[in-house]
């Protein structure tokens, strides 16, 4: 196979033409941009722009780039959110969940509202909740909307009444549309679907700002950030996600996204539901369109696949170690005709390595 297709879970493949691009600009020097200058404040201000646009952001919600990726966010949310009550209620559906939560208990009274951990495989679904399962004076609930490393994806929006909702979307934010004022804040890694690793872009409601810890880093603080001050990404990053943006409204925007997306996904959830020999071990109303994961039942059949499906061009498969299996994620950035290369592939494996 002469081409290589990117299945990694993160830093994603890039969208054709970003990255040629990104090099034309590089030649004329906006890459080293000065922070605080009026170029740099000028393509902060555009990037937002585009980002609004493209996802529909209502007028009383901020953007705000920050250096880092989801992970900041772990600490930044309850640093930022959190009053002088200092609780919050945390929704558990996978490794990511449970990383966010167990940061954010350095900082308050934090409660599992819910969880998919005692689900048989663990975490192959994600919990059902009501409204009575969160407490009335949490400051907010913490979902992520997507799991990538188990391959699943709320089906749902909770109803947590006049609660903030706060979404870790890394791994779906800009493959479909979603509606912005569901949510007090919405984060997410820039090296998905926004193309741009080492920052991560919160989108978070005005009346939420000013009630962080008077010791939060300047670089952390939503606020500050909001208004310009604390720290901000390289031009490089911002100029990387505001060509994404761009291309991505041009082809069609999330509606457009969201087809593709399913396309690709079906493709392998069909075969997986017409044959045997590879299974998704999930809930199917929980199927990821962006993360999916799948296993043949063999542990040492899984990494001969993961190994001979590199060596044609199908990279980055295996699964999380924590899981196991092979995973292939379906991000923008992936052409319907690498979905279609792996199918091949995976029919081929099955033929040469029958099962007994």
């Amino acid at each position: 196979m002469d081409v290589t297709y990117n299945f990694s879970a993160g830093p994603a493949a890039f969208i054709p033409g970003v990255v040629a691009d990104i090099c034309d600009a590089m030649t004329c020097g906006g890459a080293e941009t000065e922070y605080g200058s009026d170029a740099y404040r000028a393509l902060y201000t555009e990037t937002a722009d585009e980002l609004r646009a493209l996802v529909g952001i209502p007028q009383n919600y901020r953007i705000i780039f920050m250096p880092g990726g989801s992970s900041v966010q772990y600490s930044a949310v309850p640093m930022n959110l959190l009053t002088a009550r200092r609780c919050a209620d945390y929704v558990i559906s996978g490794k990511l969940s449970k990383s966010a939560c167990l940061e954010a208990k350095k900082y308050g009274d934090i409660a599992i509202a819910a969880s998919s951990a005692g689900a048989n495989p663990v975490f192959s679904t994600v919990p059902e909740t009501k409204r009575a399962d969160f407490r009335p004076d949490a400051d907010y609930v913490h979902i992520c909307f997507n799991n990538p490393i188990y391959g699943t994806k709320f089906h749902y929006i909770p109803d947590v009444g006049n609660l903030p909702l706060v979404a870790d979307m890394t791994a779906c934010l800009l493959s479909e549309p979603v509606d912005v004022s569901k949510f007090g804040v919405i984060y997410a890694d820039g090296m998905t679907n926004i193309g741009a690793p080492g920052m991560s872009v919160v989108i978070i409601r005005e009346d939420l700002l000013g009630n962080a810890r008077a010791d939060i880093p300047a670089h952390m603080n939503y606020k500050l950030l909001s208004e310009g001050e604390g720290g901000c990404p390289p031009a490089l990053l911002l100029m990387m996600a505001k060509r994404v943006f761009e291309k991505t409204a041009s082809v069609g925007g999330l509606e457009e996204m969201k087809r593709r997306n399913e396309r690709k996904a079906c493709l392998l959830y069909d075969y997986f539901d017409t044959m045997s020999y590879y299974t998704a071990p999930i809930d199917r109303k929980c199927r990821s369109m962006t993360n999916i994961v799948f296993v043949t039942g063999d542990a040492a059949l899984d990494r001969k696949f993961v190994t001979e499906a590199r060596e044609c061009g199908l990279t980055n498969l295996m699964g999380d170690p924590s899981v196991g299996g092979m995973r292939a994620s379906l991000y923008n950035s992936m052409p319907y005709e690498g979905v279609e290369a792996l199918l091949s592939f995976m029919r081929k494996f099955s033929m040469e390595n029958p099962k007994f």
